[in-house]
Parts: C-alpha cells; structure tokens; sequence
C-alpha cells in the first residue's frame, strides 16, 4: 500500500515550491522526527526504494514503470517497458517528464516513443503484446502504457477494441491512460471516458491520489497479465496535475492469483487464433472466460474496500476515484469523527474498479443496509452496475439506491461539471436529515460557509477571458478580410473564436474545414477560410485537406507553423515537420495554389521552402494575400511562419535563439491607445 501522507488538491500548489519544502519539512518532523530535508534529494522522486518522497501526479507516471522494471527484477524475469500515445492536458507535460528523465528510463529499459497522434500509438503498443507471435527474443515479456486526453480515447477506441479482443501478453500487460478533464479546465468541453472503456470492455481503476497513480497501475499491469485484458487507468484531472507526499514500503507489493479456473489455452493472447475463423471464439473467451476471470482477481486482490464498517449499518455510502478525497474531506468540514459516524450507523465504500464492478465485494457490503449513497463525478456508472445487480434481491433485504436523484427523484449529486468537498458536504446534510447526526452537520456547515466566506471573490474578480499571448503568431495570423468567415480548429488560434473576427465555429483535431464540405452545398457564402495549427497538421489535419480537395470546395487553409505545440508546453511535432515538407505534401495532395507568409523571409528562403510554394511573402501581406486567395477556385493553401512567442522566450533564455536587438516598451500608465506602436 502506497500511503498519501498529504495532498494539495488544485494545480496552483504546484508552483509554491517553498511552501512544499516547509510542508514536507514539518511532516517529516512529526512522522519519525528525523532531518528529513538534509537527506532528501530531487532525485529520490525516482529513485529512492522506501520511505517519504514528493510526486506529482505526472512524475508518478513516470516513476510507475520503473517500479515495475523493478518487480519482474525481483520476480526473475526479463522486461522491457514500452510508451505511446499524444500529449493533451492533463497529460500535456508527460512526455517532457519522461524524455527529461530518458537516461534513467533506459537503465530500466523503459523506452518512450511518441505517437503520431492517439490511435497509431496505441497500435504500437498494441504490437508489443504480440511477441510472442514473432518469437525471436531476450526478453519475457513488454508492458506497454498508452496515454491520450479524453478526445484521444475517442478517437482510439477501435484500436482499443481490437487490441483488447485479441489479449495481452502472459508477462506484458497494458495501461491505457486516460485524461479526463470533468471540468473543461483545459479542453472544448468537459469529458468523461469510463463508458468508451466500458465498450471495448477494458476494466477502469479509478486511483483517488498520487500515491494511488502508482499502486493502481502496479495493480493495473497485474490484472492485464492475469486476464489478458487492456486496462484503463482514469487519471483526473485533479489529481495528476496536483501533488503530495508519497511513503513507500520497503517491498513492493505482490499480487494474488485467485483460486478461478483457468481454460488450457488461458486468458492471454494466443498466435494459433486465426482471424477471420475464430471470430466468434475471441469473442466467447473474452465475454465467458477473461471477465469473469477479473471479477476474480479484483475480490482477491481487495482493489475495491470497505473503509469505514458500523456495527448497526443504515447507510451505505460509496465512493468513486476522486470523489472518495471529496466526500472524506467533506465529513472533516462537517466535523465527523470515523466514530461518530460508525455509531449514527455510516459505513463507507471505496469503488477502485469501477468496470466491471466486482458483485461480491459490494454485495458483502450492501448487505443489511437501509439505504446506498453512491457519490461518483459525471455520468453514473458504478450506480447503474450496483442497482442491476441488487435489483433481483428480495425486497426486504435490498437497500434503496441513490446517487444522481435522491428518493424523491431529485437531484442529489449533479452530472454537470465537478465535485467538491463543499458539494459534497451538502449533500451529505440532506442524507443525513433523519440521523442523529442532522443537527450537527448542519451546524457545521453553516459554521464553515462563515469561516470561507471572506475567501470567496466575486466571478467578476477571478474570471479572465483566455486571449492570445503578447506577441503570439496566431493574433495577426487568424484575421481575415472584411466579408470573409474562417473556421478555427484544436490549438492555441482556437482563442480566436468570439473575438469578433468572423471566427466562431470549431471541429474536433483533424477535421477542420471539412464541416465546409457538407455546409458549402448549401449557402450562397461563396469561400471560406480554415485555420490549422502545424500539431494538428501532423496528427491528422493533413487528411482534411484531402478531403478537401477530394469534394473540390472554395476553402483557403491557413496552416499556422508556429514550430512548437504551444499549447501543451512547447514540445516539437513529431517527425520532422518544416515549412518546405508541408507545402511538398500540400502540392503531392493536390493543392494547386500555394503560398508562404513569414515574419522573416529571408529565414524562410533559406529552408528551401520556396520549391513548393509558389512566392513567399511578408506578414503584413496577409490581407491582399487572403483577398486574392478567396477569389480562387478550389482548395488553396497560406503557410503562416512565425515561431510561439512563448517559445521565442524559452529558447532566448536557454541561448537557442538570438535576443532582438530593438525592443519597444509602452507605459500604460500614459498609453491613450492611438495604435501607432503597431505601425
């Protein structure tokens, strides 16, 4: 068991390095009195064996495969570990942990390659698992980890359903990563991915901290072994991107192998199964043998527990992923003791699988109880499971069931948008009304209101509408001329929309301008303009354009190579992307009319870009270019070049690039907004 010691829920902590030493500082103190900061060194986030060290919830990604490394070391085999997959918040800075950390990872034989975009990293990781077929090998087995923001989970899902039909390795496994950002906090719309699992049957571990990050996706690899399935690890965003005090035990865990019969030809891939022949058994070993097998493994292994049991149990509440942090909190605000509640007849379950719900495990717990409070973020998923199975139970022995409406069927805990203690707590209020404990909370809750009621500030204070940074490509990049439309797409330029630039439709990464397509045939808009980041490009938008120019719409593709995937931290795109490779590959898919607009065109001449291009121009063409372009039949394309400012900054202070010579300074204290700084 990996124990969280403290935690900081909420990504701004993250940078209060100095409170984080004092913090780890005065915990040390009070866990064994030692001097717990002469000793600890940054390095130990990765390589100490035992004891208190400080992890994100990205640098616990990192750390998780060496610790496997680690087990199957101890277990007398030979592995190799295996990363794929595309950055996106809240695992937008993974890959720059893990190539900061490539030395270290390489010892461990842990090897990172980034993919092309979600699905075609999945498919390599999905190869892994196939070695057995190719035979030829040092090694035993490679876990694989898969990593992708919601968006990319949808977008994986068939590789996620054929790799998962055909199994995993005897001594491989895989994780499938999966950022989900309940909130929007960094994404068009808010997103859930647990049923897109649920589809492709891959069982979820749904950690509810840090220090869960590492012992469910220890867990998680076990449990791929075992049954041959993929398995989802839901990383939210409130927990990877927060931080906290990890202690380690001194041994690595082991895990139990379930006395469940296993089938001669077991539950792992098998290279003598031909498609298309053996559909239907893949599909009977999948449904009748390897799920049940992880109901097994699940109730041996305790991944789903009973934290707090009364001995007169009334209510049963139930808790999923980081909603457990919520609710425990919650009851600290409404100042319950683990006693007062045990003897008001309150017993807590904590959900780690939340699909398939394991039925024993539950079932155990639910039995005797009045009434289930089942406290889970979004779209309910373990509350469905729990009332089909307890739904043939004898009337008087089943307990009602709540969790998204209450017993009047009104609304307990809401689908839109993300828990908080706060939330949490009130809702507990209402549960809690016919106990001998409603006096209490009430009291408690009211007392707390006061107490944060200074803290609170009004939305008008702490709202600020994203808008491009100060000298950012994109805020003379996207506008278009009078009269003129654009589309805008998946990056940074998509701040542009409501800005009063004619831009004010979007689609998902990798479709931009194919909604014209459909929409061009009927309105009399003659044209339209498209923009695409260069990220975006490499990952998919390239097939757009061959749509595009497959259907023959009046379209200008604005491809914005700003030479960073800025969004995500300034991270390169993958494979090597110039200016000159994409206009070659714009020509080589049809696009007749081509041309090229830089902040520096001598720059630009010199990447030999112009061999592909029709002419190359200055920025402040822009406009006459996009009038010209608009009144051009087909598909036509302008390359916009102009490196992220964020990232001209970054490179000028590690020396990469030269610092400008002239600057210019505007006091806004006397500024009257003339505009003649523009000119």
């Amino acid at each position: 068991m990996f124990v969280n010691r403290a935690g900081w829920i909420g990504r701004t902590h993250l940078c209060l390095w100095a409170i984080i030493v004092s913090e780890l500082h005065n915990m040390a103190g009070k866990m064994d009195g030692s001097h717990f900061l002469e000793s600890y060194k940054l390095s130990d986030r990765y390589q100490a064996r035992e004891g208190n060290i400080f992890l994100t919830g990205i640098q616990a990604l990192v750390r998780l495969p060496m610790m496997q490394a680690q087990m199957d070391e101890r277990d007398g085999l030979k592995t190799a570990g295996f990363i794929s997959g595309y950055r996106g918040s809240p695992l937008g800075g993974y890959d720059q942990e893990l190539w900061k950390n490539e030395k270290l990872l390489t010892e461990h034989d842990v090897h990172f390659e980034p993919g092309v975009n979600e699905d075609l990293g999945a498919t390599a990781v999905w190869g892994t698992q196939q070695l057995d077929h190719y035979g030829q090998t040092d090694y035993d087995g490679v876990y694989g980890i898969w990593y992708g923001k919601g968006p990319g989970v949808d977008r994986t899902g068939d590789v996620f359903r054929n790799a998962n039909i055909l199994g995993t390795s005897k001594h491989g496994g895989v994780l499938a990563l999966s950022g989900d950002d309940h909130a929007a906090q960094s994404s068009m719309f808010p997103h859930q991915t647990d049923h897109v699992f649920e589809s492709c049957m891959i069982p979820i571990l749904a950690p509810a901290s840090v220090a869960e990050i590492l012992e469910f996706g220890l867990m998680g690899w076990a449990l791929s072994r075992y049954s041959g399935c993929w398995v989802a690890l839901k990383v939210l965003t409130e927990i990877v991107e927060s931080g906290e005090v990890v202690n380690l035990p001194a041994d690595l865990p082991t895990f139990v192998k379930p006395d469940h019969p296993v089938p001669p030809h077991g539950f792992n891939y098998d290279p003598t199964l031909k498609w298309p022949a053996e559909r239907m058994q893949l599909e009977y070993r999948l449904l009748e043998e390897r799920i049940p097998a992880i109901y097994a493994w699940a109730y041996a292994n305790n991944v789903d527990r009973i934290v707090w049991k009364s001995d007169q149990p009334k209510i049963g509440i139930v808790t999923v992923g980081k909603a457990h942090g919520d609710l425990m909190e919650a009851l600290r605000i409404l100042g319950l003791t683990e006693e007062q509640a045990k003897a008001a007849g309150v017993s807590i379950f904590k959900v780690g699988m939340t699909w398939p719900l394991d039925p024993r495990k539950i079932g155990e717990f639910s039995r005797g109880l009045d009434e289930i409070i089942i406290v889970e973020e979004k779209r309910p998923l373990v509350e469905k499971q729990l009332k089909e199975q307890l739904f043939n139970w004898p009337a008087d022995e089943r307990p009602a069931i709540y969790g998204l409406r209450d017993q009047n069927e009104k609304e307990l805990f809401p689908m839109v948008g993300e828990f908080s203690p706060e939330l949490v707590a009130e809702k507990l209020v209402t549960v809690l009304a016919d106990t001998n404990l409603a006096s209490v909370v009430v009291k408690a809750l009211e007392n707390h209101r006061e107490c944060t009621k200074a803290l609170t500030l009004p939305p008008e204070i702490i709202t600020r509408k994203p808008f491009f940074c100060a000298g950012c490509p994109h805020n003379r990049s996207t506008k278009v001329p009078e009269g003129s439309t654009a589309g805008g797409g998946i990056g940074c330029h998509v701040m542009v929309l409501g800005q009063g630039r004619n831009t004010d439709t979007f689609s998902q990464m990798g479709g931009e301008g194919v909604a014209w397509v459909g929409l061009s045939r009927f309105t009399e808009i003659p044209h339209t303009f498209q923009n695409m980041g260069d990220g975006t490009y490499q990952h998919s938008g390239v097939l757009a354009i061959r749509q595009a120019v497959a259907a023959n719409v009046n379209i200008t593709y604005k491809i914005l190579y700003n030479d960073a995937v800025a969004m995500t931290g300034g991270q390169p795109a993958e494979g090597t992307l110039t200016v000159g490779s994409i206009a070659m590959q714009c020509r080589a898919e049809g696009v007749e009319t081509l041309v090229i607009v830089s902040d520096d065109v001598v720059r630009t001449r010199e990447t030999g870009a112009l061999a592909a291009a029709e002419t190359i121009h200055h920025r402040s063409e822009l406009e006459a270019l996009q009038r010209k372009l608009r009144e051009t039949k087909g598909v036509t394309v302008i390359i916009y070049d102009q490196t992220c400012a964020a990232e001209k900054r970054r490179r000028r202070k590690k020396g990469l690039m030269p610092d400008p010579k002239k600057r210019l300074f505007i006091n806004d204290r006397v500024c009257e907004g003339c505009g003649d700084c523009s000119v």
